[in-house]
C-alpha cells in the first residue's frame, strides 16, 4: 500500500526477493500539472509494468473494498507513504500490518519527518518499519536504520537516500517475519532525553521565510523545504510591487553588520546576499514568480537588484 516514489523501491526490492506480491493499493488517479492531465501514482506505474492486481479505493472503509482485500489471503500488508488505514483494513493478514516511516521513531511521527529533521537542524535521522495500530506512527518498533544528514542536504536528496535505506529495511522485517524472528519494542519504553519532535503536514504559511532568524536556521529551513514544496518570501521593487520569490538552495555568511534585515545586496553578476541578525543567506538557486527556476548568475542576466528592494 503505497502512492508515492518513495513507495516504489520497497515494492520492488520484495519482488526482487520473491516475495508474492498479491494485491496493490494505492491511491485513484488525479488531475496534476498545468493542463490538469489525469495521472497515475508512481506505485501504480510500476505496479502496471510488472502486472500486478491494483485497487485504488476512495473510501478505505468501503466494504467492498474490505472483502476484496480479505479474499487476498495476504499474510502480510506492507504500507509505505500512503493513508491513514482504519482497524478494519489493517487487522486482515495474520501476521499484521507493518508501515516504513521515514524517521527513527518515536521522533518525527507525521506527514513530513523528512522535511522537519532538516528544518531542525538535526545531524542525523534514519528509517523505522512498526506495527500499525489506531493512532498514528505510535505502533511497535520493528527495526531502524540510522544515517547521518551532511551539512548541506536538502530534503530531495535525503528523501533519495531514505528511500533506499527504507527499501532494504524493509526486506530485512518481511524476512525476519516470514522467518520468525522477530522483535519487537513499544515506542512507550524507548528513552530519549529529548522533547519529541513532530512532523505535520506543510502549510504554505510554513514555508514563508522569517528573516528576522538566524542565518543557520533561514539556511536550513531552505535546505528543509527543497526542492518541493520551496521555502519562499516576497521580493518588494521601488514601486512596492511584490513578488513572490522562491528559494531552493543557499548558504551562510556569519558576519557582524549594520544593515536592516532583508536588505538586499549583489554584484549584479554573480551573486545576491540577503541581510539577517547575524550575518547573510547568499542565494544560490531561486525562483521569482512567473519564471521558471535557475541559479544565481543565470537569474542576473536578466534582473537588477537596486538599492530599494527588499524582502520581507
Amino acid at each position: 500500500m503505497g502512492t508515492p516514489e518513495f513507495a516504489v523501491a520497497p515494492l520492488d526490492i520484495l519482488l526482487a526477493n520473491n516475495f508474492q506480491i498479491v494485491g496493490v493499493v494505492t491511491a485513484p488517479d488525479k488531475p496534476s500539472g498545468r493542463g490538469m492531465k489525469i495521472h497515475a501514482s508512481a506505485v501504480k506505474e510500476y505496479a502496471l509494468k510488472k502486472d500486478l492486481k491494483i485497487f485504488q479505493p476512495e473510501k478505505l472503509k468501503n466494504p467492498e473494498f474490505i472483502e476484496s482485500l480479505k479474499e487476498l489471503h495476504a499474510d502480510l500488508f506492507v504500507v509505505v507513504a500512503f493513508r491513514m488505514l482504519p482497524k478494519s483494513v489493517w487487522e486482515i493478514p495474520t501476521c499484521g500490518t507493518i508501515n516504513l516511516h521515514a524517521s527513527l521513531l518515536p521522533q518525527y511521527r507525521g506527514a513530513a519527518p523528512i522535511n522537519y529533521a532538516i528544518i531542525n537542524g538535526e545531524k542525523e535521522t534514519g528509517v523505522t518499519t512498526f506495527f500499525i495500530n489506531e493512532q498514528i506512527d505510535t505502533g511497535d518498533i520493528i527495526d531502524s536504520v540510522k544515517t547521518k544528514i551532511s551539512a548541506e542536504e536538502n530534503a530531495g536528496d535525503l528523501h533519495d537516500r531514505l528511500m533506499n535505506i527504507g527499501a532494504q529495511l524493509v526486506l530485512d522485517t518481511v524476512i525476519s517475519i516470514r522467518d520468525g524472528n522477530l522483535k519487537k519494542t513499544k515506542q512507550s519504553v524507548i528513552t530519549t532525553n529529548e522533547i519529541l519532535k513532530s512532523a505535520p503536514k506543510i502549510s504554505k504559511d510554513d514555508c514563508r521565510i522569517n528573516w528576522n532568524k538566524n542565518a543557520e536556521i533561514i539556511h536550513n529551513k531552505i535546505r528543509g523545504l527543497s526542492p518541493f514544496p520551496g521555502a519562499f518570501t516576497e521580493l518588494q521593487v521601488h514601486n512596492n510591487k511584490k513578488y513572490l520569490l522562491k528559494i531552493f538552495k543557499s548558504k551562510t555568511e556569519i558576519i557582524a553588520h549594520n544593515f536592516s534585515v532583508g536588505s538586499i545586496f549583489s554584484d549584479g553578476i554573480n551573486y545576491i546576499k540577503i541581510a539577517v541578525k547575524n550575518g547573510y543567506i547568499l542565494l544560490e538557486e531561486l525562483q521569482l514568480e512567473g519564471r521558471k527556476k535557475m541559479s544565481t548568475t543565470e537569474f542576473l542576466r536578466g534582473f537588477s537588484f537596486d538599492g530599494n528592494m527588499k524582502v520581507n
